[in-house]
């Protein structure tokens, strides 16, 4: 038996995990995910992306330290952001246009952030 054909064509799940202040791995809320998750979400409408794509909030993905992070499946590859610019690019780039924004790509190994990731402060 073959696997079912895809319900998104892309599913992207944001991580909105929020830790107490001063938690040693920091939280993604806390660092402005939930805002640019709800941007993400109006600009694939706004794209035409729905229904094909998918926009979710998830619990904790345990990437924390590096995020705000996200995960865009089928592929399975994570992203970091902190701008609605990074929001666009990741959105076009990848969603879209099926390549990769490989200054936002989280490595599965990787345990600092990116210096090129945070060229814009959070929104």
């Amino acid at each position: 038996m073959s696997d079912p054909e895809l319900v998104y064509s892309s599913h992207v799940f944001c991580c909105t995990n929020l830790r107490p202040e001063g938690a040693k791995r920091g939280s993604c809320a806390a660092k402005g995910s939930e805002k640019l998750r709800n941007y993400m979400k109006a600009r694939a409408k706004e794209l035409g992306l729905e229904p094909k794509v998918r926009i979710n909030s998830a619990g904790c993905l345990e990437r924390c330290e590096l995020g705000p992070a996200l995960v865009i499946y089928p592929e399975g590859v994570w992203y970091t952001f902190a701008s609605q610019e990074d929001i666009d690019e990741i959105l076009q780039t990848h969603v879209i246009e099926g390549g990769r924004v490989e200054r936002l790509m989280l490595m599965p190994d990787q345990t600092e952030p990116r210096p090129e990731a945070r060229s814009v402060a959070p929104a």
